[in-house]
C-alpha cells in the first residue's frame, strides 16, 4: 500500500526541500514529491526532521565483527544489516590485498549470493589491491602485492559475474596504464592509492581513465612544494573523485577544508574504510592476517602507530564534516550518496531521491543524529535499536 512520508526538509539532488510530502508507491520505489497530498491518505509523520538518501560507503571492508575476506555468505549478510543502523542502504564490499586463489574465491561468493542479501544492498565490489606499493602498504599484506596485471583482473572480473565495480593500484607500476585502459574498457572504475607515484605518474594513469584517489592523504605520496605527488594530484585534476574517511583520526579537519576548497565538495567522497571491529567497542580484533587494537577511536597494527582502517560509521562521517563548519548539512548528506554513486557510475541506481528509483532513504534530526533507515520503502532500522 502507497504512503506518504510528511518532512521539515527532503534532500534532492540538487536542492533542499522544505514542508513536503514523499510519495512511497506501491512498489517500495519513490513517487512525486507534493506539497499536498489526497485527503485520507496514510502518512507518516516526519514533520520535525529530514528525509535523505540513503548513504552509499564505496571502501568498507566490515562491520560488526564481519569481515568481507572471512568469505562467509551469513556474516556478509549479518554485516549488510548491521549496516542499516549507520544509515547506509548500499555498499562496495571491499577486499584486501590477499593471494590470488582466496580473492577469487571471495569474489564467487559474492557473485552467488548477493541478490539473497537482505540488508544494505551490494551495488558492486571494490577491490583495495593487491597492486600496491610496498612504501605504502599501510595495513595491507606486502607478500602478495605485485605489478598490475591484466589477466588476474579478467579472471576476477569473471569469477564476480561481472560485479567488480572499482579496483585501486598504485600507478607508478609497471604496466599500469595498460592494465587502466583494459578495466575502464570493461567497465571497472580505477582508483589510485598505496602509491609513491610522481604527479606525472597519477596525471599519466588520470589521463588514461582513472577516477578516484584512495582516501586522501593516507597512505601516498604526499605534497611538497617542487614535488606535488599523489596529494597535489589529488588535488588539482580534473574531473576525478578523492575519497575522505572523516573519523577526526586519519586527517586534521583542516587538511580536509584544504581539500575541499580545492577539490569541490560535488568531487569528494566519504567513506569509512571501516573494518570488523567497527560496532564492536575497544579491544583486540583484526585485519586480514595482521592483529590489530581498538582504542580511543582508531583502529591500529598492534604495538605500532599504523591506522589499520577505521571503525568509523558513515553517519558520523557526515555529522563530522558538518561540525566542522566546512560543509552545508544537506551537501554533507550528499558527499555521503549522490557523490558517492556518481564516483562509481551506479548513481542510476542509489544515491539520491527519485521518481522511480529504490525507495532507500534515511530520517535524521537537526543534529544528524539517524532517526530512522528505510529500505525499498519498509522501515527497517529506527533510532533506540539494538545495532
Amino acid at each position: 500500500m502507497s504512503y506518504y512520508v510528511k518532512a521539515k526538509n527532503i534532500v534532492l539532488e540538487d536542492r533542499l526541500l522544505k514542508d513536503s510530502y514523499l510519495k512511497i508507491n506501491d512498489d517500495g520505489t519513490f513517487g512525486r514529491v507534493l506539497k499536498e497530498i489526497p485527503k485520507d491518505s496514510r502518512v507518516i509523520d516526519y514533520s520535525n526532521y529530514t528525509i535523505a538518501p540513503g548513504l552509499f560507503d564505496t571502501h568498507i571492508h566490515g562491520y560488526g565483527s564481519y569481515d568481507v575476506m572471512d568469505n562467509d555468505f551469513e556474516g556478509l549478510n549479518l554485516m549488510s544489516e548491521k549496516l542499516l543502523s549507520c544509515g547506509v542502504t548500499s555498499f562496495l564490499p571491499t577486499t584486501l590485498t590477499d593471494s590470488f586463489e582466496k580473492t577469487t574465491s571471495v569474489l564467487e561468493n559474492i557473485a552467488k549470493n548477493y541478490k539473497k542479501i537482505e540488508g544494505a544492498k551490494i551495488q558492486g565490489i571494490f577491490l583495495e589491491g593487491p597492486f600496491f606499493s610496498e612504501k605504502f602498504k599501510g595495513a595491507q599484506n606486502e607478500k602478495y602485492m605485485s605489478p598490475p596485471s591484466i589477466d588476474k583482473l579478467a579472471k576476477w572480473d569473471e569469477a564476480s559475474n561481472h560485479l567488480v565495480r572499482k579496483i585501486a593500484i598504485a600507478p607508478e607500476l609497471e604496466g599500469s596504464v595498460d592494465f587502466i585502459d583494459w578495466a575502464v574498457d570493461h567497465n571497472i572504475y580505477v582508483a589510485l592509492g598505496h602509491s609513491d607515484a610522481t604527479f606525472e605518474e597519477a596525471k599519466e594513469a588520470v589521463d588514461h581513465g582513472a577516477n578516484i584517489f584512495v582516501h586522501t592523504f593516507n597512505a601516498m605520496s604526499n605534497l611538497l612544494h617542487r614535488h606535488p605527488s599523489m596529494v597535489g594530484a589529488a588535488f588539482s585534476l580534473e574531473d576525478v573523485y578523492a575519497e575522505l574517511i572523516c573519523d577526526g583520526h586519519h586527517n586534521h579537519p583542516y587538511s580536509v577544508n584544504a581539500l575541499l576548497r580545492a577539490r569541490g565538495i560535488d568531487q569528494t567522497v566519504l567513506i569509512t574504510d571501516c573494518m570488523r571491529a567497527g560496532g564492536m567497542g575497544e579491544g583486540e580484533s583484526s585485519l586480514g592476517d595482521f592483529a590489530v587494537t581498538i582504542k580511543d577511536g582508531t583502529a591500529k597494527l598492534k604495538g605500532t602507530d599504523t591506522l589499520a582502517g577505521s571503525i568509523l560509521e558513515l553517519i558520523l562521517a557526515v555529522k563530522n564534516i558538518v561540525k566542522w563548519g566546512f560543509v552545508s548539512f544537506d551537501d554533507a548528506l550528499r558527499m555521503a550518496s549522490l557523490y558517492p554513486a556518481k564516483s562509481v557510475g551506479v548513481d542510476d541506481l542509489c544515491g539520491k531521491i527519485a521518481y522511480g528509483r529504490d525507495a532507500d532513504f534515511i530520517v535524521v534530526d537537526d543534529e544528524l543524529n539517524l532517526i530512522a533507515t528505510y529500505l525499498d520503502g519498509e522501515l527497517r532500522y529506527e533510532e533506540g535499536e539494538n545495532k
